[in-house]
């Protein structure tokens, strides 16, 4: 039985104990997400994609690619516009049940953004940051992160990679769900190689479509109106991009096959395919858990061996792979209802707390994409800090 949002599919931690039966009707608990760290009002729009040049990866009897993406930037003004949620409502029954959650038992968060605000233009154009998720997650995993960015000026823009997502609504209200087969010992190789493949080209279809909105266009397939002061914002010149477990294998890959990123952040992620542990001319920053499995390290040390650009590798002491994702924030506000253990707690996100790791992972996240994308210097990244005593630099 599930842990909860997606922990035993993204991470392959201990299931939790079932919820406690009630006599009525179960408590509902309120789900929060930390504040953004930024000065700048947040807005959000999500855009449902079509390649028509490709089929499915996942399910080859649909001749085309779809997927939806959402960006987060900074708005001009917020009063007005409602705040997006963590979930689509219409998704949220499905991803329960998914999970082995009961309804009704959790709220689940708002984030900090608002849906179609106007875009901020005082600045010019901003740098742009893709986020690619963890297999079987989706685009809203790691919010406590994207937000925090598009907070402090970035655009970001995240990916549902669909069919290898957990769930994903579409604007015509289907609910598509993951296609990918249950992961053996003797397919895993094989299968998450695939999906990575898929990830990239999806990525580099996305950085198309990116393009033409800065040029005016609009690429959503049921053309919903974009968000007011988008055109022209983008500075496609200054791309980075960040994921979380496979999401961090596409991204050192899709850095290998794509020069438009030119910074990369890979959160705990396995570098599954030889183009992910080729490395680039360009940076890119290793950040793990605390132990990595001996296959990890190993791709890891394929990587460093044949990068050529900066490189740094950091290691967040007391976490495991789920600390790197919102989940560490939001399931200990659910552990008492959910009748989840201290110790489980500990098997799922190891000793540091998921408020401090987020503090932690905000902080590192914008430092490197400071120093690469904006040119700006931040001693944060020059080697260990009283600040952080909980970040190692390894090497």
């Amino acid at each position: 039985m599930p842990l909860l949002v997606g922990i035993v599919v993204t991470s392959g931690l201990p299931m939790a104990a079932a919820p406690r039966a009630a006599a009525s009707a179960p408590p509902t608990v309120q789900l929060r997400l930390p504040a953004p760290t930024g000065r700048h009002g947040i807005g959000t729009v999500s855009l449902h994609l079509v390649d028509p040049s490709r089929p499915d990866p996942w399910v080859p009897t649909q001749p085309f690619r779809e997927l939806m993406i959402q960006l987060w930037y900074p708005a001009a003004a917020v009063d007005g516009y409602p705040l997006a949620p963590w979930l689509e409502p219409a998704t949220v029954a499905a991803y329960e049940q998914s999970n082995g959650l009961p309804a009704g038992v959790l709220s689940w968060p708002s984030t900090h953004a608002n849906v179609g605000a106007p875009m901020a233009r005082h600045a010019g154009r901003r740098p742009v940051v893709l986020y690619s998720h963890g297999l079987g997650g989706g685009r809203t995993e790691n919010t406590g992160l994207v937000e925090d960015l598009a907070s402090h000026g970035y655009i970001v823009v995240a990916i549902d990679h669909i069919h290898d997502a957990r769930v994903v609504g579409l604007p015509d209200g289907r609910l598509e769900t993951t296609a990918i087969p249950e992961l053996t010992h003797d397919n895993e190789l094989r299968l998450t190689t695939q999906a990575v493949d898929a990830r990239v080209r999806d990525t580099r279809f996305v950085l198309d479509q990116l393009a033409a909105i800065n040029g005016g266009d609009n690429p959503d397939a049921e053309r919903r109106p974009l968000p007011r002061g988008l055109r022209g914002t983008l500075d496609l010149n200054h791309i980075g991009m960040f994921g979380h477990s496979d999401g961090g294998a596409t991204t050192a890959a899709a850095m290998h096959l794509d020069s438009r990123i030119s910074a990369g952040v890979n959160l705990d992620g396995t570098l599954w395919t030889p183009e992910a542990r080729a490395g680039s001319t360009r940076p890119l920053l290793l950040f793990g858990k605390q132990n990595l499995d001996p296959f990890q390290a190993n791709t890891w040390a394929a990587f460093w061996a044949s990068h050529r650009g900066p490189k740094l590798r950091l290691s967040l002491i007391g976490s495991t792979h789920a600390t790197f994702e919102d989940v560490a924030v939001l399931v200990p506000q659910a552990a008492s209802t959910l009748g989840i253990s201290a110790e489980r707690l500990a098997a799922a996100f190891g000793a540091i707390d998921g408020q401090r790791a987020i503090v932690i992972l905000r902080a590192y996240l914008k430092a490197y994409f400071d120093v690469y994308l904006r040119h700006r210097g931040d001693r944060l990244l020059n080697g260990p800090t009283v600040r952080y005593p909980e970040v190692q630099f390894v090497c």
